[in-house]
């Protein structure tokens, strides 16, 4: 009779193979028990005092990724006494030495690679055999670097304010999968690139709202877990920003008319003065085109009298009397007078003698 092998989980991932002595066949001869006392492999098979059992870490149960130049470095505790039998293969076959290098203890075994490179990616695994026990553990392994430009990209068409695009995904991912694409635009006055789309998942796309009259150049970066690639392939034509023919009409409208008939908004007041002290009457008025303005004493013309200095400026309109006399009370009118019309107004001025 066959001898049967059985597999069991263990709780930490990895699977434990023993081997059970079967019943010996009915028809062979059974050794006596002085002839298994004398067989060397009995005498010398230890007794199995913990059955061999890998411990693999939580984070190396899902794909352990590093990038290409990384350091690699794990360790994987294991348990069996007598001192079980550690080793590793890589995608089935025994590890190269002059990439990785393996050092086993009594509880747990190292696996180290100086300068990761792409072709360490693989499933590893970790046999730990004691006797007819054997425990193994596998642990997936990617190592990854930037992706490859995308090998081309091409103007479309051109309309408005808006261009079409189009390109062909790298050659190389860099060992994983994209995460998209990045799309930049730079017009040919200011040379300045700017990021349009990122993250952009198809190999086509529009690029709109582009400025009249501007010409621009686009390119495209391959994007993944490392980045952007190094390099990025630049459109052969530019897009021409054409500026459209635009004809403003201006609407014709009536010039308003802003002539009127000159019309005081603040007329004279009467006062009383000081002989001897300065003296100035005030008033506002409003009219288009410009007023002449007139000063009246008691409806005589006092223009030119140099007693009399006469101002308007912005329609703010002042007569000072310098130095007033007894002689100089009485009515006083400021007339303004334009083509559309006149008008005036008058107060009382008087001037009393110092007590």
């Amino acid at each position: 009779m066959e001898a049967a092998t059985t597999t069991t989980e263990v709780a930490s991932g990895s699977q434990q193979k023993v081997e059970e002595a079967s019943l010996v066949d009915a028809e062979r001869p059974q050794a006596s028990p002085r002839q298994e006392a004398d067989s060397p492999t009995l005498q010398h098979l230890p007794p199995i005092e913990e059955y061999p059992k890998i411990w693999l870490p939580r984070a190396l149960r899902q794909t352990f990724i590093r990038k290409v130049g990384d350091t690699v470095n794990l360790l994987i505790p294991f348990q069996g006494k007598p001192k079980p039998r550690a080793t590793w293969t890589h995608n089935g076959h025994a590890l190269d030495p002059s990439r990785v290098s393996v050092r086993s203890g009594d509880q747990d075994s190292i696996l180290f690679i100086r300068e990761a490179q792409r072709a360490d990616s693989g499933r590893y695994q970790l046999h730990v055999q004691l006797g007819g026990l054997e425990a193994t553990a596998t642990i997936d392994i990617l190592v990854i670097e930037q992706p490859g430009p995308p090998q081309s990209i091409k103007l479309v068409d051109v309309w408005g304010s808006n261009a079409s695009l189009q390109w062909t995904p790298p050659q190389d991912t860099g060992n994983t999968a994209l995460l998209g694409y990045t799309v930049q635009k730079a017009d040919t006055k200011s040379g300045l690139w700017f990021t349009v789309v990122e993250h952009y998942h198809r190999t086509s796309c529009i690029v709109s709202d582009l400025i009249m009259g501007n010409s621009y150049a686009f390119r495209v970066f391959a994007e993944n877990q490392c980045g952007l690639s190094d390099t990025a392939p630049i459109t052969a034509d530019l897009a021409c920003i054409q500026k459209a023919a635009t004809v403003y009409k201006t609407k014709g409208f009536a010039q308003r008319d802003f002539s009127e008939a000159p019309k005081f908004t603040q007329p004279l007041a009467d006062c009383t003065t000081i002989t001897g002290y300065d003296t100035q009457l005030f008033c506002c008025v409003r009219a288009s085109p410009r007023p002449k303005i007139i000063w009246l004493k008691n409806k005589m013309d006092i223009q030119g009298n140099p007693k009399y200095r006469a101002l308007s400026h912005l329609g703010i309109c002042s007569l000072e009397i310098r130095k007033p006399g007894p002689f100089d009370g009485g009515i006083y009118t400021c007339k303004a007078v334009n083509a559309l019309g006149e008008a005036s107004v008058d107060c009382r001025v008087d001037v009393r003698a110092p007590h």
